[in-house]
């Protein structure tokens, strides 16, 4: 039997912790957090990112969606709300966000959408759910990519709900994945099943998620990059974005490594 070194046991056991809350296979789980180096298709992808606010998407794998688009895919950047917050509490009105928004799927050349709730004020009821489960019907992703379902902010977790009842609801018919925010700060108990190099999309990146000049970005991104920085130390690269993948997704789905 092949001996392991004690990080190679630590990182195993992360591993085997994610597939336990999600349900992928403990027994392969270690074996299946790796680079991604094929793509499944060789068609066009239409690819959904979807997140809590403007900037999730940007933050959490805008180095993918990058890589994605460069490749030739259609990505839509889907946001829960508009990010609106009362000027009392230190946030822009819509129109600043809204204008963000726009600004960093351009970077990206991808295509915002919107689905119409309010920042701070997720409902997850049914009505919320169908109407939320129409815009991805009319979409019809091959890939869809959402927030973590352990995450600190109620609208991440809204979005990751919304998105994983429209996957059921649709057959389970698209790839499922879910990206990582200021792991530790808010995203909670993530040990990736896949990872994406993003080392020469990084500026692109950077670039968009400045974009969102009212929401902090020399604060937000450096703890972002941090994270980029440490998940390409874990698969070889020097920056890097990860996911889990759900089970009885169709197929992976992901940019190959470069």
């Amino acid at each position: 039997m092949k001996s392991i070194t004690r990080r190679e046991a630590i990182t195993r056991a992360g591993q085997m912790g994610t597939a336990l809350a999600i349900g992928i296979p403990a027994e392969n789980a270690a074996q299946n957090a790796k680079p991604e180096t094929q793509h499944s298709a060789t068609r066009k992808l239409k690819i959904v990112v979807a997140g809590g606010h403007p900037g999730d998407p940007e933050y959490g794998c805008g180095g993918t969606i990058a890589r994605y688009t460069d490749l030739g895919h259609e990505v839509v950047l889907l946001y829960l709300n508009n990010g609106q917050w009362p000027k009392v509490k230190g946030g822009a009105p819509a129109s600043t966000r809204l204008a963000e928004a726009a600004k960093a799927c351009e970077i990206l050349k991808a295509r915002p959408a919107y689905a119409g709730q309010l920042n701070g004020n997720a409902v997850l009821d049914a009505a919320h759910f169908d109407e939320y489960l129409k815009i991805l019907q009319a979409e019809r992703p091959d890939v869809v990519i959402t927030q973590w379902p352990i995450d600190q902010h109620r609208d991440h977790r809204a979005i990751c709900a919304l998105s994983f009842d429209a996957w059921l609801h649709m057959g389970k018919k698209f790839a499922l994945y879910y990206y990582e925010v200021s792991n530790g700060e808010d995203t909670l108990q993530f040990s990736p099943t896949h990872y994406v190099d993003i080392t020469q999309t990084e500026p692109r990146k950077r670039a968009a998620c400045y974009a969102h000049a009212s929401q902090t970005p020399d604060r937000n991104y450096a703890l972002q990059d941090q994270v980029a920085a440490f998940r390409g130390i874990e698969c070889g690269f020097k920056r890097a974005e990860a996911f889990v993948l759900q089970i009885q997704s169709p197929y992976k789905g992901l940019p190959p490594a470069l």
